[in-house]
C-alpha cells in the first residue's frame, strides 16, 4: 500500500473521532433546546424523510465505489454528479436527525456542521487523491462539483461489479442515523419530567 493511500485511511479515521466529538457537543446543545409545538411533529416527519433517503442514498453510491476509491476514479453514475455524493447524502441525514428534536433550526444546524466537518476531510482527500491519480483526477474535478450535484453531468455504467460486504456495511453504517428517533424521544421525556432544562426555543 502506497504512502498516499496510508493518508487517506488516516483522514478517515480523523472525520470519525471528528464527527463523534461533534456530535457528542451537538447532542449536549440540544438538550437545552424546546421545539415549538405547531411545527414539532411535520419536522419530525420530514426528518424521518431524510433519514430514510440517506439510507437509501448512501447504499445507492455504495453500488458505485464499492471499496474502489483507493483503486481508481470512480466517476459514474451519483459520482457522475458530483464527486462526493456519500457525504452529500450524510448532509441529508445530520438534517434528519437533528430534525428529531422537532426543530427546523436545529436540523439545518445539524446538516451545516456536517457540512463543515465533511469540507475539510473532502479537501485533505482531494489532496491525496491528486497525488495518487494525477491528470485525470484533477480533470475530473474540474468537470465535477465537489458538493452540489449537477444532473447534466449523469453517465451510467451498463454493468456494475458489486461487493456485498461493501454495501452491507454502508447500509448498516446508514441505519444508525435512525437512532436518533430514540435518543431525541429520550431527552424531550426527561424536559417533560424536568430532569432537564429546556431553556431555547426554536423553531
Amino acid at each position: 500500500m502506497s504512502p498516499t493511500l496510508i493518508d487517506i485511511a488516516a483522514v478517515q479515521r480523523w472525520r470519525k473521532l471528528f464527527i463523534a466529538a461533534g456530535l457528542f457537543a451537538l447532542l449536549a446543545w440540544t438538550a437545552l433546546v424546546k421545539a415549538q409545538p405547531a411545527l414539532e411533529h411535520s419536522v419530525e416527519h420530514l426528518g424521518l424523510i431524510a433519514i430514510m433517503a440517506c439510507v437509501i442514498g448512501r447504499a445507492w453510491c455504495s453500488l458505485y465505489i464499492g471499496g474502489r476509491k483507493k483503486q481508481e476514479i470512480v466517476s459514474s453514475g451519483p459520482y457522475s454528479l458530483c464527486r462526493n455524493p456519500l457525504y452529500v447524502f450524510s448532509f441529508i441525514g445530520a438534517f434528519g436527525v437533528g430534525a428529531q428534536t422537532g426543530s427546523l433550526s436545529v436540523g439545518l444546524t445539524f446538516a451545516v456542521a456536517c457540512w463543515a466537518v465533511f469540507r475539510i476531510v473532502a479537501a485533505r482527500e482531494e489532496t491525496f487523491l491528486g497525488t495518487a491519480f494525477g491528470d485525470e483526477y484533477r480533470a475530473y474535478c474540474a468537470r465535477t462539483p465537489r458538493f452540489m450535484p449537477d444532473l447534466r453531468l449523469w453517465r451510467d455504467e451498463s454493468e456494475l461489479a458489486v461487493r456485498p460486504a461493501f454495501f452491507l456495511r454502508t447500509v448498516r453504517d446508514g441505519l444508525v442515523f435512525l437512532l436518533a428517533l430514540p435518543v431525541f424521544e429520550g431527552l424531550e421525556h426527561l424536559q417533560n419530567l424536568g430532569w432537564l432544562d429546556a431553556v431555547i426555543s426554536l423553531p
